[in-house]
Order: C-alpha cells, then sequence, then structure tokens
C-alpha cells in the first residue's frame, strides 16, 4: 500500500497523526499541489459498502484520514491499529493557523455568511478569499468553480456533507492544477459556534458521537451506522482470524 495506509473493510486509511497530516498539507500547499482529502467517518465506510460509484470516488482520494473513533476502533479490533483520529474540523483548524489563501463553500447562508468574520477574528494567519453557501443547482455549480479557480486559494474547505461533498470535489478537480480540496461536513456550524463541540473529556473517553447524538437527537437515524458499523467489523475479525 501507498502512504502507509491500513485498510478497513477496503477502504484505504492513512496512518499518520493529526499534528503531521496538517504539516504534511502546509507543505502541499506551499509547493502548490493539488490534494483531495476525505475526512471518514463509520457512516461513510458504511455507505461506500452498499454504494460502489461512491467507493469508486473515494478511492481517487489522495488521502483518506480517520475522522470517526468508530474508525480507529475499528482497526484496534483488526489488530493494525491507526495511530489516531485525524479529524476535519481538527484539520481544518490546523491549517487556518497557517498562512493560507482558503475558500469556504458549503452550510446554511447564514453559517456561511458568519465564518469570514470568525476567521478574521480568531485565525488572522488566514487569509478567506471566498465563501459560497452550500445551497445551489448544478448550474450554479459551475459557475462557483469559476469564482474559486479565479480566487487561487491554497486550500478549499467543503461543507457540503458527505456523500455530496466529495462528488463535488470529484467532479471539479480536474479543473485545478493546485489547492487542497477536503471535506469537512459540518465544520462550518462548530467554527462559527453554532454548533458545539463536545467537551475534551468526553472525546478523550471516546464518546464524543454520543455527547453529539444526545445534543442533537433528531439526527438519531446517522447514529445507526456505528453499531451497524462494528458488527461488521466483529464478523471481519473473525473471518480474518479463520485465515479465510
Amino acid at each position: 500500500m501507498k502512504k502507509q495506509e491500513i485498510s478497513i473493510l477496503n477502504i484505504p486509511f492513512y496512518n499518520t497523526t493529526q499534528a503531521g497530516f496538517v504539516e504534511e498539507l502546509y507543505k502541499a500547499a506551499q509547493n502548490e499541489e493539488r490534494r483531495f482529502v476525505v475526512t471518514a467517518n463509520p457512516e461513510i465506510v458504511m455507505h461506500a459498502r452498499t454504494d460502489k460509484e461512491f467507493e469508486a470516488i473515494l478511492r481517487q482520494a489522495d488521502y483518506i484520514v480517520p475522522d470517526g473513533i468508530g474508525i480507529i476502533m475499528a482497526s484496534e479490533k483488526l489488530g493494525d491499529p491507526l495511530k489516531e483520529r485525524v479529524t476535519g474540523y481538527d484539520t481544518m483548524v490546523g491549517l487556518l493557523k497557517k498562512p493560507l489563501r482558503c475558500y469556504f463553500l458549503g452550510a446554511k447562508p447564514e453559517v456561511s455568511r458568519a465564518v469570514e468574520a470568525n476567521v478574521r477574528e480568531k485565525y488572522p494567519e488566514a487569509v478567506v478569499c471566498g465563501v459560497h453557501h452550500g445551497y445551489f443547482d448544478a448550474l450554479e455549480s459551475e459557475e462557483i468553480a469559476k469564482e474559486i479557480l479565479a480566487a487561487q486559494p491554497d486550500v478549499i474547505f467543503v461543507a457540503l456533507g458527505s456523500p455530496a461533498q466529495e462528488k463535488w470535489i470529484l467532479s471539479q478537480l480536474s479543473n485545478f492544477t493546485k489547492g487542497i480540496f477536503i471535506g469537512v461536513g459540518g465544520s462550518f456550524d462548530v467554527l462559527t459556534d453554532n454548533v458545539k463541540r463536545a467537551p475534551k473529556i468526553w472525546i478523550k473517553l471516546r464518546l464524543e458521537w454520543v455527547y453529539r447524538l444526545l445534543s442533537n437527537p433528531s439526527r438519531w437515524r446517522r447514529f445507526f451506522a456505528i453499531p451497524q458499523f462494528m458488527l461488521v467489523i466483529r464478523k471481519e475479525r473473525k473471518r480474518l482470524k479463520k485465515g479465510e
């Protein structure tokens, strides 16, 4: 496997640290390289198992990093542990601390409008070279891509939710010769304080997903992917032990 990857249910995860990954992307941005980053959790892996088109999109990414703690737990149970979580939010924040030109695509219009002010206040090193909300049609998508191209960003944070963000990135990637394209899900809501991230103790105890469920019970259906994922991992572990 390339780049020290660990396969979990046929999805190759990059085995790195959060700090190391931010530095790697920063160097790529400085060198005006192009990268496609997927921040994957159990829900994304389970989706890929039933949607081969989506799985093919993931496989075209330069990096797939373990965003969810369930991915880390799975790697441990399968006997090939990943170093640590590498989340979309922490990667975004790490890059915002660098002198990089950043474009923000996604989220509700009101959240999108708040992004620029929050970044300017909290991360003065970063340059906001463009912001656009995530409510647009196919025709507008092409115009947005042209706007991004003209803005010449080093990093493009795409917060359209999965799989929409990965599909959008891949559909436009060939139009660019440089830029770090990274799907960051609901990170703009956290960045603008519309959603509170779990306290550090919850994260340390690997219970961030429980905190998120308690904070937003209306999304309970999405969290079914986690126990389903762990059940599949359990079956995979048994299969591997039998040497099948």
